[in-house]
């Protein structure tokens, strides 16, 4: 059967046998029309047939020949998509049949008898508009959508794996509502009669939504298979991340687990790393300046650092009561630190907590800036604050993969490696392709220094210093592994690189400003630094 005429077939079964017996025998007919590729291409539920659009095609030469608006509504991608600039001859061919393609198109979602009437209530639609789209006018946040998870196969126990889709599509929300740099709407608030997925792009932009979480869940044997994914909407709904689970029908109790953390902690990061980028679109408001000003803050270059600080101070002037921006103003403070920027260190922790306070007073709930305070509280060798605090924000938001990394320099500097790494673990298994994991894995090479694995520690570091050669987080470990592996030749391009940006680097100076808890962790240091020849004072 051509997928023109499956297309239509579908369509007209799914809306007009409503009852569930109907459906079944449609169900068992379509399924037997379409062969080995049912299961791909179709999902049904108590009572309708879901064709997935994004896994077929549309056969243009038979929609040139339909008369079907219904056919018509299937056709929300571009024709030949993926084909552009191929020659100039070609692009100029594809450009004409895009064109007389598209008019078919709209001429079919509204015939041209009605718009030769004098009836105005079918208009002749205007171009798609071209992505990226940008938001409406007064809207400062972003907007993701998460939803309703659809259940594929049929028979015994369909309303099961149906009620399990529902159940996963609201964790994933209500974790997903955890996080402040956006707006979540939830699965509810797609109404059950219209199908988001089946409904296409077009549906889902006019949702006014920036991103959107889909996800199916279907049985084969004893073990489930689960199927995320991202869409960018600001792109056609373009898939931006997606992740495949499989588990055991024995496992179902681990489903959060297993599932809902991973499936939000890789998505936040993906979501900030996209919008972080150079020409993304016009951001709005002050989370869009912070956005803008995430990925210069990681790269830990100078210039871009101190451009992160414009950005971030902007931000809080724009919007006064946005914690995040008081929030990233304190974690700020104490990347200049690091990098030897800060010329008066005591006084720029003073700083960061008062800013770190100010999110919390804003927002007591918001978990990244109880993280953010508890790290401040380490640096400030408040330890038990410190713990405290990181206990309740990762009690507010288990799936933060950067409050997580930031707990465990704390575990390292209280002398807790061992603990450190199990911490380290857990934010790499929420976000295993987190964008600025050269950023955050630099503490991997404290944790190694700290339980005396220097050679893993050289190794590591070697690694995190190629990815981010800006970051100074990981030098200092580095040199000081070498110098208990007796390796001081190897270190010293090392020791060059942090004299050339903080002269006042020394032995002294390290220990007087670094949180190490112990005495004898630091005496450790302190000799390992020595041994490489890092001045004493």
């Amino acid at each position: 059967m051509p997928r023109a005429e499956l297309a239509r077939l579908l369509w007209d079964q799914a809306g007009e046998k409503a009852a569930r017996a109907h459906v079944n025998q449609a169900l068992r007919d379509v399924c037997a029309a379409v062969g080995p590729l049912a299961d791909e291409l179709i999902s049904s539920g108590r009572a309708r047939i879901r064709l997935n659009t994004d896994a077929c095609w549309i056969d243009a030469m038979a929609l040139r020949e339909s008369s079907s608006p219904d056919l018509a509504l299937l056709c929300s991608g571009q024709l030949l998509e993926g084909l552009d600039n191929v020659s100039v001859s070609f692009d100029g061919w594809l450009a004409r049949e895009r064109e007389l393609f598209e008019r078919k198109t709209r001429d079919l979602s509204c015939p041209q008898t009605a718009r030769a009437s004098a009836d105005e209530n079918c208009p002749v639609p205007a171009r798609r508009e071209v992505y990226p789209r940008e938001p409406p006018p007064g809207r400062n946040r972003l907007r993701v959508a998460v939803l309703p998870f659809e259940a594929s196969g049929q028979g015994r126990g369909t309303e099961r794996w149906e009620g399990l889709a529902f159940s996963l599509s609201h964790d994933v929300a209500a974790a997903l509502a955890r996080f402040r740099w956006f707006d979540l709407v939830a699965p509810i608030s797609f109404n059950s009669g219209q199908p988001a997925n089946f409904a296409g792009t077009d549906f889902l932009h006019r949702q006014d939504l920036d991103y959107a979480v889909d996800g199916r869940i279907g049985r084969h044997g004893q073990s489930i298979a689960i199927d995320v994914r991202l869409l960018d909407l600001t792109r056609r709904a373009q898939p931006v991340w997606s992740e495949r689970f499989e588990l055991q029908t024995n496992e179902l109790h681990r489903l959060n687990e297993i599932v809902t953390g991973r499936v939000v902690g890789s998505i936040d990061p993906v979501i900030l790393f996209i919008e972080g980028q150079p020409n993304r679109r016009e951001h709005y408001g002050a989370t869009g300046l912070l956005l803008m000003a995430l990925p210069l803050l990681h790269s830990m270059e100078q210039e871009k650092l101190e451009r992160a600080g414009e950005l971030i101070n902007q931000a809080m002037v724009v919007d006064p009561h946005n914690a995040m921006a008081w929030a990233w103003a304190a974690l700020w403070h104490i990347a200049r630190i690091v990098q030897g920027g800060a010329h008066d260190a005591d006084a720029s922790l003073s700083v960061a907590e008062s800013l770190s306070l100010q999110a919390i007073e804003i927002d007591p709930d918001n978990a990244e800036a109880l993280g953010i305070y508890a790290h401040i509280c380490a640096w400030r060798r408040n330890f038990d604050a410190a713990a405290h605090h990181f206990d309740r924000s990762l009690r507010l938001n288990p799936n933060l993969a950067f409050i997580w990394a930031l707990s465990a320099a704390t575990c390292c500097y209280i002398g807790e490696p061992a603990l450190a790494l199990r911490r380290l673990k857990r934010s790499r298994d929420l976000a295993p392709l987190h964008p600025y994991w050269d950023f955050l894995g630099g503490i991997y090479v404290i944790a190694y220094t700290f339980r005396g694995d220097y050679e893993r520690a050289v190794l590591v570091g070697r690694d995190m210093i190629a990815g981010n050669p800006h970051s100074r987080l990981a030098y200092r470990h580095v040199i000081a592994a070498l110098g208990h592996l007796r390796r001081p030749d190897e270190a010293k391009p090392y020791i060059d690189k942090v004299l050339s940006a903080e002269p006042h680097f020394t032995v002294e100076h390290f220990a007087k400003t670094y949180p190490i808890k112990r005495p004898q962790d630091r005496r450790r240091y302190m000799r390992g630094l020595l041994l490489t020849g890092v001045p004493a004072r």
